[in-house]
């Protein structure tokens, strides 16, 4: 017997919220996001696909796996969860549910997505964000940014936050 999930075609993709570090590739070619969680160890561009993270040859979202881009569905439900400690750097992300989708009371488990628009929030020490700069952690091939203000960037690798948005591509805000 397979479990068959219900079918939703909506006329135009649901929007969800989300949050995640923003990235810069090493060479500095790319810019995309990683994930705050499960998904933490693949980074993924403004537009991607889904990738099952226990590295199983399935498509995503499996219904017993937990694999798929996360989001919820309200703005201040995602805003909520940069207030834990470890959040505090990443950006708040505005997103369309692209391709199947399986929706849950809180948000969406999902196949693809867009990334529309980020929203950086305040450098560390309170200033408004010019650029983001280089957060001292990554993944390999990969650098994490954090919101920065002028004062605060003092030579570290940078990019002012339209450059970011260039670079990332797809028509990101």
């Amino acid at each position: 017997m397979r479990l068959r999930l219900p079918e939703e075609r909506p006329a135009e993709p649901p929007t969800g919220y989300k949050i995640a570090h923003p990235m810069l590739s090493q060479d500095g070619s790319r810019a995309g996001f990683t994930g705050v969680s499960l998904g933490g160890a693949l980074p993924y561009g403004v537009l991607d696909e889904a990738r099952c993270v226990y590295g199983l040859r399935h498509r995503s979202p499996a219904r017993l796996c937990d694999c798929g881009f996360h989001c919820v569905h309200d703005r201040p439900s995602a805003e909520a969860l940069l207030c834990t400690a470890e959040h505090r750097a990443a950006v708040l992300l505005e997103v369309s549910v692209l391709g199947s989708y399986i929706r849950f009371e809180l948000g969406f488990r999902y196949a693809r997505q867009r990334v529309r628009c980020a929203t950086v929030g305040p450098c560390a020490c309170g200033a408004a964000a010019l650029a983001l700069a280089d957060a001292g952690w990554g993944r390999p091939g990969w650098r994490a940014l954090a919101a920065a203000c002028a004062g605060c960037v003092r030579g570290r690798t940078s990019l002012s936050l339209p450059s970011f948005a260039r670079l990332a591509g797809e028509g990101l805000r």
